[in-house]
């Protein structure tokens, strides 16, 4: 395994130095999963909801949870997006997020990815625990990444 980037040699934490780096095009997609009740998934796919449009909300809170990440997250650079695209596909008793991150910069945007998967699939939850209280978010992950010093990555199958 290598070194962990954001500790010192001493093993303390630190935000990475990218300062020289050249900014290169780099993408991350990343998904994840809401489980829920058959009543509480049909009512989302017709909009027939307490809340309103609940996909329409999860995308846009999606979207500015990508653009939030280094206020978010500790270590993470605050980065300058050039697109985010949250979409969602109905399974069988759940709904799937995926989100795709695009930028030209220093460094990645996986955590943008999931982040803004991980809080689509929340507000997905706030907009319909009226329905179901039960809801399971899950299998959040990393599907893929795209440039930087370690290239191109895709998760196994």
């Amino acid at each position: 395994m290598g070194k962990l980037t954001h500790l010192d040699d001493q093993g303390r934490a630190r935000m990475v130095d990218v300062g020289h780096k050249q900014p290169t095009a780099r993408s991350a997609t990343a998904c994840g999963l809401i489980t829920m009740s058959g009543e509480a998934l049909d009512a989302i796919r017709s909009g027939d909801t307490p809340k309103g449009d609940v996909l329409a909300a999860a995308r846009f809170a999606g979207i500015m949870a990508a653009k939030k990440v280094g206020d978010l997250i500790p270590l993470c650079h605050p980065l300058s997006l050039d697109s985010v695209a949250v979409d969602f596909a109905f399974e069988e008793s759940s709904i799937r997020a995926t989100v795709t991150a695009n930028l030209i910069a220093k460094t990645g945007v996986e955590m943008e990815a999931l982040t803004a998967v991980s809080v689509a699939l929340l507000t997905i939850y706030d907009m319909a625990k009226a329905l179901d209280k039960a809801m399971v978010i899950g299998d959040v992950r990393l599907l893929a990444k795209t440039g930087g010093k370690s290239g191109d990555w895709l998760a196994p199958q």
